[in-house]
């Protein structure tokens, strides 16, 4: 059973910046897509960006700017990945979720539309409040 653990979140002002990271029990450098997805109170889980740890390719939801302010990255060797959020806005308050998939699951996250079922391992959460 691969674990994940989310740290990094927390409150933060409208312009803020937070970096997420997601510590995994297992990681497959050649064989696994790595995402984040959110969900607000209210709304629906949605993906938010994802990467494909034999090539590092990124895929980041069309939603919010998120492309042009968030960046995934991941680190094989520490079998962490981290999503770094840069200018953040209050609508980007939502709890954040670390998930692994294979490496087909990358196949559907263009724009963010990773399918959660592609992913058989998820994080707790961490909670992001972007509030003044």
């Amino acid at each position: 059973q691969v674990r994940l653990v989310e740290s990094g979140g927390g409150s933060v002002q409208p312009g803020g910046s937070l970096r997420l990271s997601c510590a995994a029990s297992e990681y497959d450098g050649n064989g696994n897509c790595m995402a984040w997805f959110r969900q607000a109170p209210g709304k629906n889980r949605e993906g938010v960006a994802a990467i494909h740890t034999p090539s590092s390719s990124t895929y980041y939801s069309d939603s919010d700017s998120v492309k042009d302010r968030f960046t995934i990255t991941q680190d094989k060797d520490k079998k962490m990945v981290y999503l770094q959020m840069n200018s953040l806005k209050p609508e980007d308050t939502a709890t954040y979720y670390c998930a692994q998939g294979d490496v087909h699951a990358c196949t559907y996250c263009y724009g963010g539309s990773c399918r959660q079922y592609d992913f058989d391992a998820w994080g707790q959460g961490t909670q992001v409040t972007v509030a003044s």
